[in-house]
């Protein structure tokens, strides 16, 4: 073992008269833990939280939407682009819909809603089917008999609605709902909107709030009917083979048709959105690290402390011939030392802390004011790896400077007196 590296190790064992000093280590090991620990965390929620919403979007979203540039009008062209659209590379599934505003009533209730019609073909959307907790999607296509309601006709055709709007509704499965469109049909009474009685045959929960609140699902040709359409869609949805790829089939499309259609992936629709959390993940990083700053003065407040105490060993040291580099190096590995101990501390703390919080659940969310309803964590290891770094060089830089004071010392005048 080299002289430097054994001196340094063994300064930071202090005497009992210089306990200060080792009190003062310990302080700046455990600030550089929890310094590390935090950032940990803090990305681990960023990243989490991140990668949850995205796939609650795409859980719920089609990848690539394609809809007219007037968003009222009607494509009637709708089976001849749909099979133009199967034929694009990367694209694995084409779904149409129809999209409209409407409100519900049940019972004495009633609010605003998102009604939306699909082709329930090969058992509908795979967006929609995956997220059915209740019920069967397959019962959204009529007629509807319910065993003892002979004296009393049935809806023809039946609703898939969230679980939150049900929960707001006191709507179960099996009953009906009233669903109104904001369309109008002429009567010699004037214009009047279009309500229709359907029959909840089933509840989806996507695990986003404002989705299962407000989404009310009807076969496509139910649709119709509820909103006095005899033919045409309003747009398509799009699932591709690879979703980071998405730009890549918007050209493809965007060059197939022109300008006829407004096209859209799925990180154009929540660009907002992502780029806020990137940026709140990257103010945090910025943010935490101070605390690793402060750990950082702690370590320079030991080591001079340490090269005031240690002026006649520094002195003798010289004397017997070790250069400046080699004092330098013996302060150095002290505060190294420091900065491993503590990264590696918080490290394993930070992860430890994110991995069970996460198993378990153990922060709750409301759902109703946020999209989630508990706190997700996720450790990436090149996170884990920047963090790291970060901390092992603050802490080395942290050193340079007390290292640079003891290197500088006159033997002559240490040792003077003694």
């Amino acid at each position: 073992m080299r002289y430097e590296l054994f001196i340094g190790l063994r300064y930071l064992r202090a005497r009992r008269k210089q306990a200060m000093i080792s009190i003062v280590s310990a302080i700046s090991i455990a600030g550089v833990a929890l310094g590390v620990a935090a950032l940990i965390i803090v990305l681990a929620v960023m990243t989490g939280l991140a990668n949850d919403m995205r796939e609650k979007i795409l859980g719920t979203n089609a990848h690539v939407v394609v809809v007219p540039n007037d968003y009222d009008d009607r494509i009637e062209d709708f089976v001849d682009i749909a099979d133009r659209l199967r034929r694009v590379p990367d694209i694995d599934a084409v779904d149409v819909f129809i999209y409209s505003k409407g409100m519900i009533q049940h019972d004495r209730r009633g609010d605003g809603i998102v009604i939306k019609g699909m082709d329930m073909a090969d058992d509908g959307p795979v967006e929609l089917a995956n997220t059915i907790i209740r019920g069967s999607i397959r019962d959204l296509t009529g007629p509807i008999r319910t065993e003892g309601e002979a004296d009393r006709p049935a809806p023809r055709d039946g609703v898939i609605l969230g679980v939150e709007l049900a929960r707001y509704l006191g709507a179960r499965v099996g009953e009906n709902v009233t669903l109104v469109s904001t369309d109008m049909t002429l009567t010699p009474a004037g214009m009047i909107p279009r309500a229709r009685a359907y029959r909840v045959v089933g509840l989806f929960e996507t695990g986003m709030y404002e989705y299962d609140r407000t989404m009310a699902y009807l076969s496509l040709d139910a649709a119709r009917r509820l909103l006095g359409r005899r033919d045409g869609v309003s747009g398509f949805e799009l699932r591709v083979t690879d979703i980071f790829a998405s730009e890549t089939v918007v050209d493809r499309v965007q060059n197939m048709f022109g300008m006829r259609f407004w096209i859209r992936d799925w990180k154009e629709m929540n660009r907002t959105f992502f780029a806020a959390l990137k940026l709140e993940k990257l103010a945090m990083f910025i943010i935490l690290t101070l605390i690793i700053f402060v750990a950082a003065f702690n370590i320079i407040s030991s080591l001079t402390m340490m090269v005031m105490e240690k002026n006649k060993d520094i002195g003798i040291l010289k004397a017997m011939g070790s250069t400046m580099e080699g004092i330098r190096w013996i302060f150095m590995v002290q505060g190294i030392v420091i900065g491993v101990v503590g990264t590696v501390s918080g490290c394993l703390l930070g992860t430890a802390i994110s991995v069970i919080a996460d198993t378990y659940r153990l922060i709750r969310l409301e759902g109703e004011v946020y999209y989630v309803s508990y706190l997700p964590f996720e450790v990436r290891p090149l996170d884990v790896v920047l963090v790291c770094m970060a901390s092992l060089v603050i802490c080395t830089v942290a050193t340079i400077y007390p290292a640079r004071q003891a290197a500088r010392l006159d033997p002559v005048e240490a040792i003077r007196y003694e």
